[in-house]
């Protein structure tokens, strides 16, 4: 067992180090050359790091109660005892809000260090709370706001002392949402008596009774599913697009640099025509009418722009990494078919689960809980049989929500970020401003957070009991032979072992209602986009790097070299 623990352990904390080097070279990827900043770097490389940690911890809870039980669904010796198993599962409680090196303490358990009482644990785990999705509401709420609304109201003309008065005013306002959602959560009535007898002040009297049994983790669950339900509509937004624009992109490739650069020419040419014949009207000493002054900027604007699209393509065209790309060409198809698999794969496999919902689960004023898999979904079938070679299943895992990241930032690429109609800002290799940096980094935050319920979504059976069996008849005398079955929500609660992640993101049964019908919209989106993405052309080899209607700084050249 400690063998075991330890290389489990020790691949999470290969995984830690794995996300904060790669943050690190995303963020520097895309932050712009000239405006960039060191604290709106580490606050964006910090934030996302957070996100991708926390949803790390989710095979590491799943392996915790699965290797707790045998293949014939006993009880290990180790973990026979309950006091052990809830040290074992509030070990993940520990690191979802503070820390999980006591694993290793509670390893010793079964070697005679076993804590005798459920007294002391409940202690420890009262001082030990609250750190990881504590520190991602400090995040969305304090840190991120502060820091965007301090770059925002950056001027030559404003010192550092009323930037700083100005952001904290604004972050003051996500503060006071904060406290209203941790208010709310924390004296939500989750399970509170409905009897004649009962006067209004007994029921007040019972919340707070459960507000000072649960020390806050309702407040909590309730802050971060809220973010939750705002990752779902960003996933809806940006993932169910990127899903398919990703792979199709792969597949169609860029255009012909060369024919690209001939048609840009004759473009330049037919532009500069155009203003010669404006222009040509004036030379007798007559002003140009109004239409005619709008349509000369327009073209020359136009012609600005051309002209920086073809030094960017001439630059493309005599680069070795076109060359290059060019001779990567099949493996990009390869890849892109890969890719559109693996979304093939989740979609299939979500719209299981949700049609295995509405016919079999236990209504909408439940959250659509399944007390049993009756219509199996591929993932739900994968995870369990790769979870029997550890660490495969946590390799899936990854890949699937490396795959969500890779997916959402695509999707955003190509959209850019929008406030309803309004774009606010574009996303872009090496020119990305502080502010649109710290959005994409909300807004990938937000969707990594989603993540954990998405894989439940794929995958319901593995996330609330992972591989676990049970005795059919367990208790019963002279019952030497007895069937193992897999652990589901109709399991005695004494033999099987819930998931805290699946505990902690269900505690309020309207979430997996709107869960439930935004994943119907997901799959609705993804569809719409897949044909969206097969009717667009090939893109441009310089795609997004010179555009005409930028709504951010665009910094991929000099000023003055632009209008010399």
């Amino acid at each position: 067992m400690a063998a075991d623990l330890v290389i489990g352990w020790s691949i999470f904390g290969l995984v830690l180090l794995a996300i904060l080097a790669f943050c690190w070279i995303y963020i520097r990827k895309y932050q712009s050359c000239q405006e960039s900043e060191a604290v709106s770097t580490i606050t964006a490389i910090f934030s996302l790091a957070i996100a991708l940690i926390t949803s790390a911890l989710l095979p590491v809870d799943i392996f915790l109660v699965s290797f707790m039980k045998n293949d014939n669904g006993t009880f290990k010796v180790w973990a026979e005892n309950n006091v052990t198993r809830a040290q074992i599962e509030n070990t993940v409680l520990f690191g979802y809000y503070k820390r999980s090196i006591q694993l290793l303490c509670l390893e010793r358990a079964h070697l005679q260090c076993v804590v005798s009482t459920n007294e002391r644990d409940a202690a420890c785990w009262r001082e030990d709370c609250k750190a990881f999705y504590s520190i991602i509401l400090f995040c969305v709420f304090v840190w991120i706001p502060f820091v965007y609304f301090y770059f925002e109201e950056k001027d030559e003309d404003r010192d550092r002392c009323s930037q700083i008065k100005t952001a904290l005013k604004y972050t003051f306002g996500f503060m006071l949402v904060c406290s209203c959602l941790l208010l709310v959560g924390a004296f939500a009535p989750l399970d509170i008596p409905s009897g004649k007898n009962i006067s209004e002040f007994d029921k007040i009297k019972i919340l707070f009774q459960e507000l000072g049994s649960s020390y806050g983790l309702d407040g909590l669950s309730f802050s971060i599913s809220s973010l939750t339900l705002i990752g779902m509509l960003a996933a809806i937004t940006y993932t169910a697009y990127g899903m398919s624009a990703l792979p199709l992109n792969l597949i169609k490739g860029t255009r012909n640099v060369h024919y690209e650069r001939l048609e840009n020419t004759d473009d330049i040419e037919e532009v500069n025509l155009e203003i010669e014949r404006l222009r040509s009207k004036c030379r007798d000493g007559r002003p140009l009418s109004s239409n005619d002054r709008k349509k000369l900027y327009t073209l020359q604007e136009k012609f600005r722009t051309l002209q920086r699209k073809e030094r960017r393509l001439e630059s493309r065209e005599m680069s070795g990494w076109t060359k290059f790309c060019t001779i990567l060409r099949p493996f990009k198809i390869v890849w892109g078919i890969v890719l559109i698999l693996v979304a093939l794969l989740i979609i299939v496999s979500l719209f299981l689960s949700n049609l295995d919902k509405a016919l079999h689960s236990a209504g909408i004023d439940t959250g659509f809980v399944l007390f049993g898999t009756n219509i199996t979904n591929p993932l739900n079938i994968i995870l369990p049989i790769l979870q029997r070679v550890f660490p495969l299943d946590y390799i899936l895992i990854t890949v699937i929500i490396m795959y969500f990241f890779f997916t959402s930032m695509a999707g955003i690429r190509n959209m850019g970020i929008w406030f309803f109609w309004i774009r606010l800002y574009k996303i872009r290799r090496e020119r990305t401003r502080p502010q649109a940096l710290l959005f994409l980094c909300m807004i990938l935050l937000l969707i990594v957070l989603h993540t954990s319920y998405m894989i439940y979504s794929l995958a319901p059976q593995y996330v609330m009991y992972g591989s676990q069996k049970y005795l059919e008849g367990y208790g019963i005398r002279n019952s030497s032979s007895l069937a193992s079955i897999n652990c589901d929500a109709s399991a005695p609660d004494d033999q099987c072992t819930i998931t805290r992640t699946y505990l902690f993101l269900h505690k309020f049964w309207f979430f997996g209602t709107i869960y439930y019908f935004g994943n119907w919209v997901f799959i609705g989106v993804f569809i719409l986009g897949f044909i969206v993405s097969c009717c667009k052309g090939k893109k441009s080899v310089i795609e997004g790097e010179v555009e005409d209607d930028d709504s951010d700084l665009s910094d991929d050249e000099d000023p003055s070299h632009i209008y010399s």
